[in-house]
């Protein structure tokens, strides 16, 4: 009967650490099967606090507040410096800080809006807006009014030379410039 009693116990003891292990080893995969099915596009995902990444059929890969709602730049903004002001911010509310602005991930930052004070978040300099018109999930504004969808940076190796400015400055000369 003792003899049972331990064979019993060892496995029991054997199933949680093989229960155990399985839990701390498999946790791994599936984070790096979510990165590895949004990176396909060659950008990595960026999930934090203030912007994650998000993937549309037709798009790609595109940033998102917390929430999931779509995040937008505006072609004629420069780096630090928003443009849209005015009847513009109805359209395009500026995507503003409501807590800390403190320990922000790489590539996100902050600007002191000169029309409003508030602190609106960028991305790699670029301000960043919604759009008023999307619902949760939805990213319909993107070519509307010389805006277009926010996309994560490609891989540090090629982010010089994928930075988006020979798009922006294209999509500038094609669309009307709406400075509201």
């Amino acid at each position: 009967m003792k003899k049972s009693n331990g064979i019993i116990i060892a496995i029991i003891v054997a199933i949680i650490i093989i229960a155990g292990g399985y839990a701390i080893f498999h946790k791994s995969p599936a984070k790096t099967s979510s990165t590895t099915s949004s990176s396909n596009t060659s950008a990595p995902a960026v999930n934090n606090a203030v912007v994650i990444t998000k993937t549309d059929p037709k798009l790609g890969q595109y940033l998102a507040d917390p929430s999931g709602k779509a995040l937008y730049t505006y072609n004629a903004d420069t780096t630090g410096a928003s443009n849209c002001t005015g009847s513009c911010l109805a359209t395009w509310p500026a995507y503003v800080d409501k807590g800390s602005t403190t320990g922000l991930p790489s590539g996100v930052g902050t600007i002191k809006r000169s029309d409003n004070g508030q602190t609106q978040y960028t991305y790699n300099g670029m301000p960043l807006y919604y759009f008023a018109s999307d619902g949760q999930g939805q990213v319909t504004g993107n070519g509307v009014e010389n805006f277009k969808v926010a996309v994560p940076a490609a891989s540090s190796s090629s982010s010089s030379s994928s930075s988006s400015s020979t798009p922006s400055s294209s999509s500038n000369s094609s669309a009307p410039n709406y400075n509201y």
